[in-house]
């Protein structure tokens, strides 16, 4: 290989159309980090270095509206208590927050993404000509047959009604009036809703957070996978918050209970160790 070629080769190893960054020169997508700066929001940022163009005000404020939504749910949600325990051992805040986001995974943090392939798998139904409600029941059929019995998107443990969800969808309601998004994914949430009430003899299963803000992404073109990346972006606000709280509170090597409760145990009783070879 000629030196040209192996220069061109370097270049080319980690290769990217996100930043072009030389001695004095930083782009983002083309854009100069000077006129960024000042002139473009955070939410706005985000947008830009996953989509590669900045969003219309009206998207930004969408988007949002969805990570605001979604910072924080208290020390009983995994991440957070996972971050404050995490203070308490001294690993200072990147650890505490590298600790709490690791853990957002299918089941805690992921159900935003299921939600939106869920929400598409419905819309890839309607394109075909199939009927919402039948789109709806079919789709759903399918989700409990390889998943099982939880959808992601619907219900909560803590809340009858999540309170997040009802403002989200009116903000979406809103902003399809305008003819800002289709509010095609509203309907269809919407839609999966009353399947799942009638399925459990009129019982809501209402949307959650998860489902209102996949309701969110899927109307403003996001992947699925960004649903979750997006998603651990918001929830780094609060992860932030309550590691530095528990360090300004102090303690250490705090667990998940007080000392003075001590886990059920439920294993054998005391018993010898039986002698080894040699042993009287």
């Amino acid at each position: 290989m000629t030196d040209a070629g192996a220069d061109r080769e370097a270049r080319d190893w980690w290769r990217t159309s996100i930043i072009d960054m030389a001695p004095g020169t930083i782009r983002f997508r083309g854009y100069a980090i000077e006129d960024l700066t000042g002139r473009v929001g955070l939410v706005q940022m985000i947008w830009l270095m996953t989509r590669g163009e900045l969003p219309t005000p009206a998207q930004a404020a969408l988007l949002e509206a969805a990570m605001v939504a979604g910072v924080d749910h208290g020390p009983q949600a995994p991440s957070i208590a996972i971050a404050r325990m995490a203070a308490t051992c001294g690993v200072g805040l990147n650890g505490a927050i590298g600790s709490a986001v690791n853990v957002l995974g299918d089941v805690h943090g992921g159900a935003g993404e299921q939600a939106v392939e869920l929400y598409e798998a419905v819309a890839a139904r309607l394109d075909a000509g199939v009927a919402m409600a039948d789109a709806v029941r079919e789709t759903l059929a399918a989700q409990v047959a390889a998943h099982g019995k939880v959808v992601p998107g619907f219900g909560h443990r803590f809340h009858p009604v999540d309170p997040r969800a009802p403002r989200l969808l009116a903000l979406v309601d809103e902003a399809a009036a305008r003819g800002e998004v289709s509010g095609r994914f509203a309907a269809i949430a919407r839609a999966i809703e009353a399947a799942l009430a009638a399925g459990r003899e009129g019982r809501r299963i209402p949307l959650n957070i998860d489902g209102a803000t996949a309701v969110v992404h899927a109307e403003l073109g996001f992947a699925a996978p960004l649903a979750r990346g997006l998603f651990c972006l918001s929830r780094s606000v609060g992860i932030l918050a309550h590691a530095w709280e528990q360090t300004q509170q102090g303690g250490r090597n705090k667990g998940p209970m007080p000392r003075r409760l001590l886990p059920t145990y439920d294993g054998p009783g005391p018993r010898d160790v039986p002698p080894g070879d040699g042993e009287p």
